[in-house]
């Protein structure tokens, strides 16, 4: 463990729900513009302003398809009564997906920079007769984590990487938590390299994406997934940025017609 990192029993100490205020940032919700921007603190405001419909918006949007994108995820990270994080957690899915696959004997960690979507995903119900690991919600910036290096057998992240404002650097973070030869599965929307899949996509997003938007009244905070598809990076440029950021090896596969991907990664075992 480095110095300016604290110890784990300090954070889990100060992770209480009530220091999640979800009714304040329900009571700010407006129909105001919010700028597309790199500002770390306007994409936080986007996710804190959509954390009460985000698990609504999210089963619309994907038809529930997105459950099954998640769950290959987890199964792609390998947890199994481990140390799991899920970096840029959200509302929780992956989470308590990793709860549910690490077991009783697993711990799992919610990091995410949002206090309103960690609200929601504190306050989400757990499965009453299935096994699962206890879950530590984390507020925690994806490029400065606060954990100890070599910490993590497992790590996660859904629709995160796409949003952070460094994607080298956070991938170098993930890298340095996660203990030699652990996995990591980062699933994401992505722009197809097919013309026709990119029409489809562009098309799905104007007439389904939009309306469905304006019914929530978030057409503003939605917004930002086209400009943030333009701009992130393909399948392969993931997969070169991680093995600069230290990752034996990378992979990355395209589901839904390429229009979603995991990127699965591996830390070097003698690391």
């Amino acid at each position: 463990m480095t110095n300016d990192k604290l110890p784990m029993t300090n954070y889990q100490s100060k992770i209480t729900n009530d220091q999640l205020p979800i009714k304040n940032y329900q009571s700010k919700i407006t129909n105001q513009p919010l700028p597309m921007t790199n500002d770390p603190e306007e994409i936080k405001t986007i996710f804190n302003r959509i954390a009460p419909v985000y698990n609504q918006m999210n089963d619309w949007l994907s038809l529930g398809q997105h459950r099954i994108w998640k769950l290959m995820a987890v199964k792609w990270s390998s947890a199994a009564g481990n140390t799991c994080l899920d970096l840029c957690c959200g509302s929780g899915d992956l989470a308590l997906l990793l709860a549910q696959q690490a077991g009783p004997t697993g711990v799992v960690y919610g990091a995410d920079f949002s206090p309103a979507q960690l609200a929601v995903a504190a306050k989400r119900d757990r499965p009453f007769l299935t096994p699962a690991s206890p879950i530590t919600w984390v507020e925690a910036d994806a490029l400065n984590l606060p954990f100890a290096d070599n910490y993590f057998d497992c790590a996660t992240m859904g629709y995160g990487l796409r949003n952070v404002t460094d994607i080298p650097r956070s991938l170098q973070e993930l890298h340095r938590v996660l203990k030699p030869g652990a996995k990591a599965a980062i699933l994401d929307l992505h722009r197809p390299s097919n013309s026709l899949m990119r029409s489809f996509q562009q098309f799905y997003l104007d007439t389904l994406v939009v309306p469905i938007a304006q019914q929530f009244g978030m057409t503003q905070e939605y917004a930002y997934i086209n400009p943030s598809l333009d701009k992130f990076p393909i399948g392969s440029e993931q997969v070169a940025i991680a093995r600069q950021a230290g990752f034996a090896t990378a992979t990355h596969y395209p589901i839904a017609g390429a229009m979603m991907g995991v990127l699965v990664l591996a830390k070097a075992i003698d690391n």
